[in-house]
């Protein structure tokens, strides 16, 4: 038993000197500030991280926003103006609307980046559309996700171990990472990212002509509504940003410092996001309706989101709302009706697929639900979907079918994860 104690420290002292040997060798020059860094993660894998992940996390976070085509394109015409600008201008970049109405943006490594229709309601004009994909783009073109991954890469013994391993290793490890979307590694940037992000940021849009003072209104902004603490539109917002007073200083003391001016592009700004203002009457009335559904309300949840569907019936978000509050009300029938409406308005999008296939197998509409899985699991892969895809198989006799489903649950994790490891097993007995 001593000689193995002593082997196994060994081998811990051994991957401890892998560890910090990693740390000192494996560098690079970040290409915004030109300081040497941490980096485990190439600029291939970096970019194939984002690639692998940009649809996946648009889905998990409400999909795109296509109820107007022409706001997708203006911001990508904005992105592109700023990203050329920028220390990386040969990154993919890519730039997209997504149909969530909480105040947020986010970059991908590699350059893919999300800005959510609800964060563009709350905004004045072009310059401060301009302050916050400059901020995500700077993110991306700095490396913050891949210093993030690296870091996290050090903290976990095994990992670090396979990034310095064979290319091999390093590759099938890459491959898993990008199975559980980017939440893990771009969650919540460190002060100094912020920090890095708004000052390069700021110079990117003074090179692209807009005001820059547009982003220390910006920040001051959010500096109120975060110490007001009433205002759960932006809390998503400040928990991958967090706002704070030395930030807004910051950024005033550098605009003070380059004395320049640009240009605002209110009008226009206002022109392209007219659609949305007209519609904020609805999408007010559908937040007070979550916010009653959660209270367990039902009544008054029903009479809010009536409102907000007779304003803008079209949005698939507010049918998904409805289909939740049916539920609540233990009607099934028209909670089913209200998703197969929000599948009509967004037929692109998971979640109201994966919602009524739930329906359907709970009525015992096997071959119906299965259709919905199958088509839930094609836009995005869940555990759910997979492990219910994987006990329809088992149930038509299709023993290999419903393996490979498991296994992919298993992969996939959480509840349906365990329950679809536990059916893998019974498969697999003699």
């Amino acid at each position: 038993m001593q000689r193995i104690e002593e082997v196994s420290r060994a081998l811990q002292r051994g991957l401890v000197a892998i560890v910090v040997g990693a740390a000192l060798t494996a560098c690079a020059v970040n290409p915004v500030t030109g300081a040497r860094e941490l980096a485990l993660v190439s600029e291939a894998q970096e970019i194939e991280l984002g690639r692998a992940n940009y649809a996946n996390y648009r889905q998990q976070q409400g999909g795109d926003y296509t109820l107007q085509p022409e706001l997708s394109d203006y911001v990508a015409d904005v992105g592109a103006r700023l990203a050329a600008f920028s220390d990386r201008p040969d990154l993919p970049y890519e730039f997209v609307v997504l149909n969530n109405s909480t105040a947020n943006a986010w970059a991908l490594p590699g350059g893919k980046i999300a800005i959510n229709s609800g964060l563009l309601r709350h905004l004045r004009d072009e310059a401060q559309l301009a302050a916050v994909i400059g901020h995500e783009i700077i993110h991306a073109a700095a490396r913050h996700g891949a210093a993030q991954m690296s870091r996290s890469m050090l903290l976990n013994m095994g990992l670090a171990a396979i990034a310095v391993g064979t290319e091999g290793q390093a590759a099938e490890w890459f491959g898993t990472a990008s199975q559980y979307g980017a939440a893990a590694w771009m969650a919540r940037y460190g002060r100094a990212d912020e920090l890095e992000s708004d000052y390069h940021g700021i110079q990117l849009m003074v090179a692209a002509g807009y005001d820059p003072l547009a982003a220390v209104e910006l920040q001051e902004t959010f500096v109120e509504l975060s110490e007001a603490r009433s205002n759960d539109f932006i809390s998503a917002l400040f928990a991958s940003h967090p706002p704070s007073q030395a930030r807004v200083d910051a950024n005033r003391q550098q605009v003070a410092e380059l004395g320049v001016a640009g240009e605002r592009y209110r009008q226009r700004y206002e022109r392209m996001t007219a659609a949305l203002t007209a519609a904020e009457p609805a999408y007010l009335a559908a937040e007070e309706a979550a916010k009653l559904l959660r209270q367990k309300e039902y009544g008054q949840a029903l009479e809010k989101s009536s409102v907000a569907v007779e304003i803008l019936p079209q949005q698939g978000q507010f049918w998904l709302l409805r289909a939740a509050i049916w539920r609540g009300l233990e009607r099934p029938d028209k909670a089913e009706k209200a998703l197969t409406t929000a599948i009509r308005k967004t037929p692109k999008y998971f979640l109201p697929y994966l919602q009524r296939a739930q329906l359907r197998w709970q009525r015992d509409a096997i071959s119906e639900a299965a259709a919905d899985y199958r088509d839930s699991f094609s836009r995005l892969q869940t555990a759910q979907a997979a492990y219910y895809l994987g006990v329809i198989a088992q149930r038509r006799g299709d023993q290999a079918t419903a393996e490979s489903y498991f296994s992919q649950a298993v992969k996939l994790g959480g509840e349906y994860g365990k329950r679809a490891a536990e059916q893998r097993a019974q498969l697999r007995q003699p």
